[in-house]
């Protein structure tokens, strides 16, 4: 299981859509000294000298956030019905776009609703990277059960 490709995309996409569960990943700053964080329980205004208070619960993104490391664990352990582990993968893409759309959506309201500027950080990054192991791994998948296909042909 561990020696498959796949099983290696499958467990990035889960470590990193877990660091997702952890802080914020879109910071927003305004003209004054106060900011605006984005983070797995909604958006929280405030800095780390005065702390910070929950402006709005968002509860579709941290949704999609827990459904995703849980989708790909499955995928992981799945290994034995690869129709199963492609449909999984092909969900698990599905929920990363979703993923990404909610992302940039909710960082446009933010910006047009508190008039604010995004600061750029590392965790930008992450759901396209998302986005890449799970496409990688749907391939992987999709290769390894063509090759199951054609050595039953050949026997």
């Amino acid at each position: 299981m561990i020696q498959r490709i796949q099983s290696l995309y499958l467990s990035l996409t889960t470590v990193l859509s877990l660091l997702f569960l952890r802080g914020s990943f879109l910071t927003f700053t305004d003209k004054s000294a106060s900011g605006i964080s984005l983070a797995f329980s909604g958006i929280y205004r405030g800095s780390s000298l005065q702390g910070y208070e929950l402006i709005e619960k968002l509860l579709p993104l941290s949704v999609l956030i827990i459904c995703i490391p849980v989708l790909s664990i499955a995928t992981i352990f799945i290994y034995k019905n690869r129709k199963i582990q492609l449909w999984l993968a092909s969900s698990l893409i599905i929920l990363t776009v979703f993923l990404i759309i909610a992302c940039v959506s909710y960082s446009w309201v933010i910006t047009k609703e508190y008039n604010v500027t995004i600061v750029p950080g590392l965790k930008m990054v992450i759901p396209v990277l998302l986005l890449i192991f799970a496409i990688q791994a749907y391939r992987s998948i999709k290769k390894d059960d063509l090759l199951v296909k054609s050595y039953d042909r050949l026997r």
